[in-house]
């Protein structure tokens, strides 16, 4: 699983990849939000009900041989306390990363991570990719990979999912500093998993709309991510950096997701 972000080659898997190739020309950004404020990309998303208690959340297996952590698939239908969480927050080695969520615009993404976090699917995890505008023309930081190493070296880095995927949803907001959104292969539509990625710039927003935006970072998360950043970036020693398909580029600080916790 690979979340939007440019890379020297192709490849993904359809656990969690992201698209790599930064446009020569960035566009203009403004402040992050989860509303679509560009049109939606060609890829359209389930559509949305009034009620999202109602949401029809098709969680299918993943067949495509991905290395999975199997915890079993959440309720169809997002599960009431689900949609009352406002916030994610990732309690690392580094500091809490607090993440503002709204269930009513991705029931079915909130939904899985409610179910997940309540596995424990995501304790002693790392965040195993880190790009930045230097090494790639975009930023970002990618967790959510169950068996990733997270050192540069390990070739699966990138593939592992929770063995079921799901629909797009809220497509059309820009990847702005700060943005959280769901990783996927650049050509993988609607095989949404367990991995995504934080925006940690503004040119993060040239990345095509493909991706479910489902939260924006605190200011005194960003400050934690600044400084993993700040670290550097250990490069695979072959030069490439195509998650899901050969590993990935790592942070140089380690990054220990200890609990996941929605409220």
């Amino acid at each position: 699983m690979v979340v939007a972000g440019c890379s020297s080659s192709g490849g993904s898997s359809a656990a969690g990849s992201t698209p790599s190739a930064a446009p020569s020309d960035t566009p203009s950004v403004s402040e992050p939000s989860l509303s679509p404020s560009a049109p939606p990309s060609p890829v359209a998303p389930t559509a949305q009900p009034a009620d999202p208690a109602k949401a029809n959340c098709d969680y299918r297996k993943d067949d495509s041989g991905s290395p999975a952590k199997f915890v079993g698939f959440p309720p169809k239908h997002p599960a009431k306390a689900s949609l009352k969480v406002k916030k994610m927050t990732l309690k690392t080695n580094r500091g809490d990363i607090v993440i503002d969520i709204d269930p009513s615009l991705t029931p079915c993404t909130i939904n899985s991570f409610y179910y997940l976090a309540a596995k424990n699917y995501f304790d002693n995890t790392l965040c195993f990719r880190l790009t930045t505008v230097d090494t790639n023309g975009i930023g970002l930081l990618q967790c959510g990979d169950p068996q990733a190493k997270g050192d540069a070296e390990n070739e699966t880095d990138g593939q592992g999912s929770p063995g079921y995927l799901f629909q797009d949803e809220n497509l059309g907001a820009p990847y702005n500093r700060g943005v959280v959104f769901m990783a996927q292969g650049g050509d993988d539509a609607n095989s949404n998993g367990s991995q995504f990625a934080i925006s940690t710039a503004d040119d993060t927003a040239q990345l095509p709309t493909a991706y479910t935006p489902f939260g924006v970072v605190e200011a005194k998360g960003m400050a934690v991510i600044d400084k993993i950043v700040a670290g550097g970036v250990k490069k695979m020693k072959d030069g490439l950096d195509i998650t899901g398909n050969g590993g990935a580029n790592a942070p140089k600080l380690k990054v220990l997701i200890k609990d996941v916790v929605l409220s």
